[in-house]
């Protein structure tokens, strides 16, 4: 801001100062100054820039938290500490690393499309937020040395255009075992890998896998007569490493990553309760400018299914499918 107090000042006074100095000197100076300091402002008030969002709002964060995501009060704490802290560290000594465990439609990916949105305006679509599906963009366990290099150039090159890249890995549960693993020097406490430091990037981790314990413990609390509320992290975190690294069936299989503990946090979703997809629904119908119909809010969250069958505790599906429900009450 001084800066550009400075460059505006000398503009003003050019006139005075242009027999003290030659005018091809003055006019490269100014030249510098714009071109350095004013210009690539400008630029990124019309485009995007690499870290040019306003500065993380800790608020913004926990209030799009609050209002978006039902009956995750473990992910919420976590995500909001995890990542306001991360921002806010000018000098971090490694990447943030989260891992996001829980059944479909408990919160995952609308997590990352919210830590995504808070750290660039574009959200998943910003040019700096790169988003890979196992099955997608993995398919062939014949090619995963071909995956693994292609996987080294891609973080390499974008991590060297934006230190603050976000890479979001979904469907670890389907990832080929041993995959993953080829990350492993941009996630360590290293200062530069190859002229590189991957210290201010951020990566994100979608699975199902651990699912089941995590539901075991939700209905032990609930069981038991304590609320969902009362679990802690250390009810969950410590037995969710273990799973997805035993699991042959997940990415994070015997994986380094886990063996090395680069993962910063193993974050549990709880599958959601009937009242939860009501809130899901609520918010969706605000969404799409509609008043909200408890009656329809009722409708939908019935026609899902629940278990354990006997007691009906949690969703299976969790808000995944109410919004394609609800397009049968709003079909024109």
């Amino acid at each position: 801001m001084k800066l550009g107090r400075a460059a505006l000042g000398l503009l003003l006074l050019a006139p005075l100062a242009v027999r003290a100095v030659e005018p091809i000197s003055l006019g490269l100076a100014l030249a510098g100054v714009l071109t350095g300091y004013i210009y690539p402002r400008l630029y990124c008030l019309f485009a995007e820039c690499c870290g040019q969002k306003r500065s993380l709002s800790r608020e913004a964060l926990q209030k799009d938290l609050d209002s978006k995501l039902f009956g995750q009060h473990l992910a919420k704490k976590v995500i909001l500490n995890a990542v306001s802290g991360f921002i806010s560290n000018p000098k971090p000594k490694k990447p943030l690393t989260l891992s996001l465990h829980g059944w479909t439609g408990t919160g995952k990916n609308f997590v990352s499309k919210i830590i995504a949105e808070n750290i660039y305006e574009g959200g998943l679509n910003s040019d700096y937020v790169h988003l890979f599906v196992a099955t997608l963009h993995f398919p062939h366990a014949s090619n995963i040395t071909l995956y693994k290099d292609q996987l080294q150039l891609w973080i390499r090159g974008n991590v060297s255009t934006c230190a603050r890249s976000i890479f979001i890995f979904d469907e670890m549960d389907k990832m080929h075992a041993g995959l993953i693993d080829a990350i492993k020097p941009f996630l360590d406490y290293y200062d530069h890998v190859d002229g590189v430091s991957y210290q201010k990037a951020i990566f994100i981790f979608l699975s199902n896998a651990g699912a089941e314990r995590i539901t075991d413990v939700a209905l032990d609390f609930w069981r038991s007569g304590k609320q969902r509320e009362e679990i802690k992290l250390k009810d969950m975190e410590p037995a969710l490493s273990v799973s997805a690294f035993n699991n042959k069936n997940s990415g994070f299989w015997h994986s380094s990553l886990i063996d090395r503990n680069l993962i910063d946090y193993f974050v549990p979703f709880l599958p959601l309760e009937y009242k939860h997809l009501k809130m899901c629904i609520r918010v969706e119908m605000q969404s799409r400018g509609f008043e909200i119909d408890e009656d329809i809010v009722t409708k939908v969250a019935e026609e899902m299914t629940f278990f354990p069958k006997e007691e009906r505790v949690f969703s299976d599906k969790g808000c995944k499918t109410v919004f394609t429900k609800l397009d049968y009450y709003y079909d024109d």
